[in-house]
């Protein structure tokens, strides 16, 4: 046998064996249409309490703990590949099926998993400095910017009211008087 039949076969036994089912076929349950886990991870029915406002409103205000800095109703609504926000959206609609109100909630939530859990911190304490301190730069950076555009302005009426101007002035043009022509006869071919 030559290389080039022993490629040949050993090439053809190999597509063999890659169409060759590895388990014969039930029923129903060969066609993977049929077969929902095949599209992936499966999940629980939707229940009344899963499309609830008061449990929307709870998630929005919690994050979720898998790291996508996402609010937890909006991980589990539209990464589907997170396990974290449904077992996290399971424990706040158990925790409102016991009777907390959603501020117990979410209190419930921040003894849990601490204060991170938040997406936004209470205004409170040192929490304080995070609302406050952006916008007390913005407005010292816009007066200080002010200030040194009027102090400029001001410099520059007074050069002008000293006789600034002068200086400022265009010098003469050097031009010839033959040049100064060429220029007028270019300037009028122009316009017409």
């Amino acid at each position: 046998m030559d290389r080039r039949s022993f490629f040949g076969s050993s090439l053809g036994a190999l597509v063999l064996w890659q169409q060759a089912p590895s388990q014969p076929p039930a029923a129903a349950d060969a066609d993977p249409l049929r077969i929902p886990e095949a599209a992936g991870r499966s999940r629980l029915p939707v229940a009344e309490l899963d499309n609830s406002e008061v449990i929307k409103k709870i998630e929005t205000q919690l994050r979720c703990t898998c790291g996508c800095n996402l609010d937890i109703f909006t991980c589990r609504t539209t990464d589907f590949t997170c396990t974290y926000s449904p077992a996290l959206h399971l424990e706040i609609v158990g925790l409102y099926q016991t009777g907390l109100t959603p501020e117990q909630v979410i209190a419930a939530f921040v003894e849990k998993y601490g204060e991170q859990s938040l997406m936004a911190p209470p205004a409170e304490g040192f929490n304080l400095a995070g609302y406050l301190v952006p916008g007390l730069a913005v407005l010292a950076a816009g007066t200080l910017l002010g200030v040194v555009l009027l102090r400029r302005g001001r410099q520059a009426a007074v050069a002008l009211a000293e006789g600034g101007a002068a200086a400022m002035a265009v010098p003469p043009s050097a031009a010839s008087p033959d040049e100064m022509e060429r220029l007028k006869k270019a300037l009028t071919e122009v316009a017409d």
